[in-house]
C-alpha cells in the first residue's frame, strides 16, 4: 500500500487583500490533478464510517473511486444518486463535522477532503456542459405540492419526481433557492450555481412558482384540496433580537434584512441594482455562527474600514465552520470574544453610535454541552460602531402555523415532526428543515427532505 500523504491536498483561493473587494467566490477549486491526488488519499474502506455520518447518505467512496479513476462522468452520477444539490453542498456543507470527522485517514492524519471532491465533481459536470437528465419513471398520478424552495424543498421535490409524482413547489420571494439565495453570499457560494442546479430540478419535470406566499394566497386546506400531499419546507426565516436597551436605533439591522439586501436584492452592484444599503466605516456583528461570518465579511466587501465580530463566548465554542472564522480571520475581521452587548447608544438623531459591552467569562457547560458565558461584573466597556447586525439565530415565520391551527407547534414555533416520517399533527402534511429543527445545516435541511419524501410516498400510495 502506497504511503498516505498526511494533509489535504491544498486549494488555491484569492488572496485576503484582494477578495475583500469583491464579491468574487473565494476558493478556485481543485484541477484535475490535484482531485485525482487527494481521491488517492482514500483507504475504500469495506465498512466506510464516513456515509454514516452523511445525512443525505452519499455514497462516498464510490464517487471518489471514480475521481481517482479519472472517471468523472461515473463519479458525479453516482454522486447525484443520492444528492442533487453536489456543488452547493460542496462549498457550504460542515463535513468536518459530519462525514469527514468519521473519516479512517483522518485518525492519524487530516480526513480526506470528501466537501472538495464533491465540489469538483459537480464543477466539472457542469463546466464542460455533460449534464444529464435522470429517467424519470411511468406517472403514478399522485400529486405532492411543496412550499418552500430552499434546500429542503428541493431534495424532497428531487426525490417525489424520481418515484413518479408530480411535483409543484410554490416560493414566496421572486427566486427559488431559499436560504441559498438570501442568506449565502457570493463569495460563498456564487447565485449561477444555485439556479443551474434548481434548473437541473425543473428539467426533471418539477414546476416552481415564485411569489407566492401560502398561508396567504392559499391555505394548506386548500393545497389538501388539490393535491394528495404536501410538504412544508419554508425555512426559518424569523430574526431573533437581544431585548436590550437602544435595539430599535436606527443603523441596526437584523442578519436576515442585511444579508437580503446584499445577497437576493444585490445591493452590493449597487447603482446597478436599486436596492441601497448601509455602508460604513465602523461595522458590529453581533454572534458566533456562519451567518455571522457572512455578515461581517460582506461588511468588509461593502466598505468597511473595521467590521468586527461581538461574540460571547471564546473561538473555541463558536458554532461557526473553522474554515470560515479562518477566512474571516485573515481578511481582517476582529474578533472580540468574550463579550457581549449590553445596550445600543444613539446620537441625538437616533442613528446608533455605539455598542455597550460586557466582559464574559466562561463558566460551567450548559444544555448544548459548551461552556456558559458568565458577566466579569464592572467590566463594560463601548466600541464605537455605525452600523449593527444582530446574528444571533432565526425561528420559522409563524404564519403557517397561526393560519392552520390543527398543525401542532413547539415552544419557538418550530412545526412538531415525526423525525423518521416528516409527518406533522395534520394528515397529509409533512414539514423538514430550518421549519422543524430551527435554523441548521444545508446539508441537514437536504436530510430531512429526503426523510419526507419516503414519508410522503408511502403515504400517497396507500391512499385509496
Amino acid at each position: 500500500m502506497a504511503k498516505i500523504i498526511p494533509i489535504k491536498t491544498p486549494m488555491r483561493e484569492q488572496p485576503p487583500k484582494e477578495r475583500i473587494r469583491n464579491f468574487d467566490e473565494v476558493p478556485y477549486g481543485y484541477s484535475i490533478e490535484e482531485a485525482i491526488q487527494e481521491a488517492g488519499r482514500c483507504l475504500q474502506c469495506k465498512k466506510p464510517k464516513c456515509v454514516e455520518g452523511c445525512p443525505v447518505e452519499i455514497d462516498i467512496p464510490g464517487f471518489i473511486d471514480f475521481i481517482a479513476k479519472n472517471d468523472f462522468k461515473n463519479g458525479i452520477n453516482r454522486l447525484k444518486e443520492k444528492n442533487i444539490l453536489p456543488a452547493i453542498c460542496g462549498r457550504v456543507c460542515p463535513q468536518e463535522e459530519q462525514c469527514e470527522i468519521k473519516c479512517i485517514v483522518g485518525i492519524k492524519n487530516e480526513p480526506v477532503a470528501i466537501g472538495r471532491l464533491e465540489r469538483f465533481l459537480a464543477d466539472w459536470e457542469r463546466e464542460n456542459e455533460k449534464i444529464e437528465i435522470p429517467k424519470i419513471p411511468k406517472k403514478t398520478g399522485k400529486k405532492v405540492v411543496i412550499v418552500g424552495a430552499g434546500p429542503a424543498g428541493i431534495t424532497a421535490a428531487a426525490d417525489l419526481v424520481r418515484m413518479g409524482h408530480k411535483v409543484d413547489i410554490f416560493e414566496a420571494l421572486h427566486q427559488p433557492g431559499g436560504v441559498l439565495v438570501y442568506g449565502i453570499p457570493e463569495f460563498r457560494l456564487p447565485k449561477e450555481i444555485v439556479f443551474k442546479e434548481i434548473e437541473f430540478l425543473e428539467k426533471m419535470g418539477v414546476r416552481i412558482y415564485m411569489d407566492t406566499v401560502i398561508g396567504m394566497v392559499k391555505s394548506i386546506d386548500e393545497l389538501l384540496s388539490e393535491y394528495d400531499a404536501v410538504f412544508l419546507g419554508t425555512g426559518a426565516g424569523l430574526p431573533w433580537f437581544m431585548q436590550i436597551p437602544g435595539e430599535n436605533l436606527n443603523g441596526i439591522y437584523s442578519a436576515n434584512e442585511y444579508l437580503t439586501r446584499a445577497n437576493l436584492m444585490k445591493a452590493y452592484l449597487f447603482p446597478k441594482y436599486k436596492t441601497p444599503i448601509m455602508r460604513a466605516k465602523r461595522v458590529a456583528t453581533v454572534g458566533g455562527g456562519n451567518v455571522a461570518m457572512d455578515c461581517a465579511r460582506s461588511a468588509l466587501r461593502l466598505g468597511a474600514e473595521k467590521s468586527f465580530i461581538i461574540y460571547r463566548r471564546s473561538r473555541t465554542e463558536m458554532p461557526a465552520r473553522d474554515e470560515e472564522i479562518h477566512h474571516a480571520e485573515q481578511e481582517g475581521v476582529i474578533f472580540k470574544n468574550l463579550s457581549n452587548p449590553a445596550a445600543f447608544h444613539g446620537n441625538e438623531n437616533n442613528w446608533v453610535k455605539e455598542v455597550e459591552c460586557i466582559s464574559m467569562e466562561l463558566g460551567e457547560p450548559d444544555d448544548s454541552g459548551r461552556r456558559r458565558p458568565v458577566p466579569i461584573p464592572d467590566a463594560n466597556f463601548m466600541v464605537p460602531i455605525d452600523i449593527v447586525v444582530i446574528a444571533i439565530g432565526n425561528s420559522p415565520n409563524p404564519l403557517i402555523a397561526a393560519t392552520t391551527p390543527d398543525i401542532e407547534v413547539e415552544r419557538w414555533g418550530n412545526i412538531k415532526t415525526d423525525p423518521k416520517t416528516g409527518k406533522t399533527s395534520k394528515p397529509g402534511v409533512f414539514a423538514g428543515g430550518d421549519v422543524a429543527t430551527g435554523a441548521a445545516t444545508v446539508i441537514m435541511a437536504m436530510g430531512a427532505g429526503k426523510i419526507a419524501a419516503r414519508g410522503i410516498h408511502e403515504y400517497i400510495m396507500q391512499k385509496a
